[in-house]
């Protein structure tokens, strides 16, 4: 799909590859349908190329000592793996301002219910 130009967006993370497919994200849209992807910094700045008219949300948390106590709270990741996202975290932090808009993710019931806020707002 990459080779082929089908894909949005794509990226590789943590030794994966992902992509978000062009048609359904085109198909969602051309019927006023609101789509939202969850998408890496590589994969917002190509979204933004691709279609410049599309609001790109950042979703920051409330201080950097929140952000190592959530990754290093959950125990579910080694120290080097927790290190690395880390090192991601500080330069998808220094990209912000390349976003349109910024949410703190206080809470996930909190950033859901302004996800869901900006929208309603902008069908």
């Amino acid at each position: 799909m990459a080779a082929a130009g089908e894909l949005l967006e794509s990226a590789e993370f943590a030794g994966n590859k992902y992509g978000t497919p062009r048609a359904p994200v085109r198909e969602r849209l051309e019927h006023g349908l609101p789509t939202l992807l969850e998408i890496d910094l590589a994969g917002a700045r190509q979204v933004k190329r691709a279609m410049p008219e599309a609001l790109l949300v950042f979703l920051e948390p409330p201080s950097w000592d929140e952000l190592v106590r959530r990754l290093t709270g959950r125990g579910t990741e080694p120290p080097e793996v927790i290190e690395r996202r880390l090192a991601v975290a500080k330069e998808e932090l220094a990209a912000a301002g390349e976003f349109d808009i910024t949410l703190v993710n206080t809470s996930v019931e909190e950033v859901c219910r302004q996800m869901v806020t900006l929208t309603n707002r902008n069908q």
